[in-house]
């Protein structure tokens, strides 16, 4: 049988995040969404997953999801049997970027976290169009489940996390990165330089989708992954 995959959601995320993908794919391998709401550092998370998860897996995050999928993948590289990192960023953030969360977490503190999920989520992080609202309130619903308190972990664990560069550049299994063309939160130019750092990675932009395409574009991002699973290990 083919290996299982993992699916890391994105912050304030959950499965509902692949949902179409796991309706997709799971006929033809096991599929499983793990959390990543447990710990104040990536390092956490990541230590925490790995004692959860299979021996050898495909691994595929989006997001936040990616981060600690390349930190997974730092930790452990013989059990990644391939991976795929969508909408995400393998930088660690600088003390300005690190400081501008602040008032989110006053926000998210306060009672306030529907505003502080809008002002880290913007709509224009997310492809135009008459889906474009649906979408974010689906967004909203996950993090609202979540609630403040993982909201404030994950800004910590994001706030603190390591460079990834070296990483990507050691990776030496199957590697899709893929992004949205109209995601303004991590946009396609990082994309491009992640898959330039990885030896023979497949780049994806997707024309229709944003930050979130697992949802904006279900079919597009579905095919991607097909073919990401279908890559033979042994890459000349």
């Amino acid at each position: 049988m083919a290996e299982p995959l993992v699916f890391l959601p994105g912050m304030m995320c959950d499965a509902r995040l692949f949902e179409p993908q796991v309706n997709e794919l799971s006929r033809e391998r096991p599929v499983m969404v793990a959390p990543i709401s447990a710990g104040e550092r990536i390092e956490e998370i990541a230590s925490g997953l790995l004692d959860a998860l299979p021996r050898k897996f495909a691994l595929a995050g989006l997001s936040m999801g990616g981060i600690v999928a390349m930190e997974i993948l730092r930790r452990a590289p013989d059990r990644v049997a391939r991976i795929a990192l969508m909408d995400t960023n393998p930088l660690a953030e600088t003390p300005q970027s690190a400081s501008a969360y602040e008032p989110l977490l006053i926000k998210a503190r306060a009672g306030r976290l529907d505003e502080a999920l809008r002002d880290m989520m913007r709509p224009d992080y997310l492809a135009p169009g008459p889906g474009r609202a649906g979408i974010m309130n689906r967004f909203l619903e996950m993090a609202a489940d979540h609630g403040p308190e993982v909201f404030a972990r994950q800004i910590r664990a994001l706030q603190r996390r390591r460079d990834q560069q070296p990483t990507l550049r050691r990776c030496k299994v199957p590697a899709l990165v893929l992004c949205g063309a109209h995601d303004g939160l991590t946009p396609p130019k990082r994309h491009s330089f992640m898959a330039e750092l990885i030896p023979y990675a497949e780049l994806a932009i997707l024309e229709d989708a944003g930050h979130l395409p697992t949802m904006e574009a279900p079919d597009a991002v579905t095919a991607a992954l097909r073919g990401w699973l279908a890559q033979p290990f042994v890459l000349q």
